[in-house]
């Protein structure tokens, strides 16, 4: 057994959530450190954050597989979801139960502030290394929170915002003018908003390539403007990059609404999370690796910043960029 399923079995009986609402970092945390090989961390970690967990919810009563839209998005049920999909996975393989519910769950991203795609991107991706029990448990965990947190996103104003740059983009986001309360009450007024950019126009460029551009800007954008609320704006990031993780294994004639959605989330957290003034990007550090930078949110212990240091990861082996790397860091620091 690997250490990842070592883990990933110490943390079956947890919680998706505690104290109430905030989300359960373990599986996702513990999955990027082995991803950076930083496994002989793990349990080290867990038993640091041990103290924070809760215990798996009970179930109230039994979803019906053809009435699950009732319960969508009631965080009461979240022990009846948990049922479902443990049953869901012991009928039917893990990517037929994916693709049933990627579609039904994908307008809800904002769930558990978009905890419920994060911790699916990260169960899928350990998937694709390999396929063992553990593995496919914690994807049936991670569906089952995003669909008991399932949140849209409210419409917003129309009009494409006329650039093939996501930076150019996202700088066009507008800030939601409360920004003194939670993420309900900050999503709830994207409503509002004058003007809102739909996904932007690269060209011939691949769903996956525009994906990682989305990721990326919203990585470098952090080095920007992160300040002013660090955790919450790592996942204009690891949202999207959640998205990218599951695209390969998704049909085509999903991809659209896969794009469509992973912008909407980071727009949204944007538009909600991005504070008056930005800070200098400071100058590439000569010498600086990813590895540094793996090293650096390994050390920290945080589990935004060691998730956030993973997705930048992925986006500096497809597209090297010594600024991004050097602003990073400087967010990892942040998450500290």
């Amino acid at each position: 057994m690997t250490i990842l399923d070592e883990a990933l079995d110490r943390l079956r009986d947890t919680g998706p959530e505690r104290d109430g609402w905030l989300s359960n970092h373990a599986p996702m945390a513990v999955e990027a450190l082995v991803h950076t090989g930083h496994g002989d961390r793990v349990h080290r970690w867990i038993d640091d954050y041990a103290g924070r967990l809760e215990q798996r919810p009970r179930g109230i009563a039994r979803i019906h597989p053809d009435q699950w839209r009732d319960p969508l998005g009631d965080p009461v049920r979240t022990g009846d979801w948990l049922d479902l999909f443990d049953t869901e996975l012991r009928a039917d393989p893990w990517r037929q139960v994916l693709l049933r519910w990627w579609p039904r769950l994908l307008p809800g991203i904002a769930a558990g502030a978009t905890h419920g795609v994060i911790r699916v991107g990260h169960a899928v991706r350990a998937l694709q290394a390999a396929e063992t029990p553990a593995r496919v448990t914690e994807l049936g965990q991670g569906l089952a929170y995003w669909a008991a947190r399932w949140q849209p996103l409210a419409p917003a104003g129309a009009g494409p915002y006329p650039s093939a740059d996501p930076r150019a983009a996202l700088d066009a986001v507008p800030r939601i003018p409360d920004q003194r309360f939670g993420i309900r009450h900050r999503l709830a007024q994207l409503a509002d908003l004058p003007r809102w950019p739909s996904v932007p126009d690269a060209g011939a460029a691949t769903t996956q390539a525009r994906l990682f551009a989305v990721v990326a800007a919203a990585a470098r954008r952090h080095g920007e403007y992160g300040h002013g609320s660090p955790v919450m704006m790592v996942h204009a990031v690891t949202a999207p990059n959640a998205v990218r993780r599951v695209l390969p294994v998704l049909p085509e004639s999903m991809w659209p609404a896969s794009l469509a959605a992973a912008w909407a989330a980071t727009a949204a957290i944007t538009a909600a999370y991005t504070p008056a003034d930005a800070r200098p990007l400071p100058p590439p550090r000569p010498g600086l690796t990813v590895v540094d930078l793996a090293d650096r949110a390994a050390a920290t212990g945080d589990p935004h910043a060691i998730k956030y240091a993973d997705a930048v990861a992925d986006v500096l082996a497809a597209a090297p960029d010594p600024v991004l790397l050097t602003a990073a860091l400087r967010s990892v620091d942040d998450l500290a």
